[in-house]
């Protein structure tokens, strides 16, 4: 199977088979993470089953996520989100590195930078499966506030806002879920609008 080398950071894509946001929660009553579904056209690989796809594959298969394989790629972390995990990744789009101030991400992408990016990206992973309807009662469990700690040491507050999941990271920027439990081999991708940083 062929990838291109396109794009930056860590995870983040939607396999269709992988896209609803259905969980067992959801469908026993209890109000799941609410999310748009993930549509077709950022699928993937229709040959190959989501189930079969690691996180960094089902990035690669998504057209609006190869800023963030490239950042990946450029960081040498391929080969760490390839393995067992489980890894949850929030996954920034295109748009999101496209909305950073002018000449941020070609300065990430230097040699140089690599220790910089690779905190970028990092904070953009948590360690274990969070799914949507777990990040939900962790968000009601905490009073309306969740704390996520990523692999990068730092925190995410997770919160209930204008009708879906809401990221806060350490400089007060919010970054909103726009697609949910996209299921992959080794964890579970969650797409954002915005870039999150440390």
């Amino acid at each position: 199977m062929k990838y291109t080398f396109l794009s930056v950071a860590l995870t983040a894509a939607l396999a269709a088979t992988a896209c609803s946001p259905k969980t067992a929660d959801a469908e026993a009553g209890a109000a799941p993470m609410p999310v748009p579904e993930a549509t077709a056209d950022v699928t993937a690989d229709a040959a190959m089953p989501a189930e079969q796809n690691d996180v960094v594959d089902i990035a690669i298969g998504s057209p609006d996520h190869t800023t963030l394989v490239s950042a990946v790629q450029a960081a040498g972390l391929v080969d760490t989100l390839k393995g067992a995990g489980p890894f949850t990744v929030f996954a920034p789009v295109n748009a999101a590195f496209d909305a950073l101030p002018a000449g941020t991400v070609d300065t990430l992408l230097k040699p140089e930078s690599k220790g910089d990016l690779t905190a970028v990206l990092t904070y953009h992973v948590v360690a274990g499966n969070v799914d949507a309807a777990t990040l939900t009662q962790q968000i009601e469990a905490g009073g309306g506030t969740a704390t996520l700690k990523t692999v990068q040491g730092g925190e995410l507050k997770a919160q209930l806002a204008d009708g879906g999941v809401t990221l806060t990271d350490a400089k007060g920027n919010t970054a909103k879920v726009t697609a949910a439990d996209l299921k992959a081999t080794n964890g579970v991708i969650h797409v954002v609008d915005k870039v999150l940083m440390p």
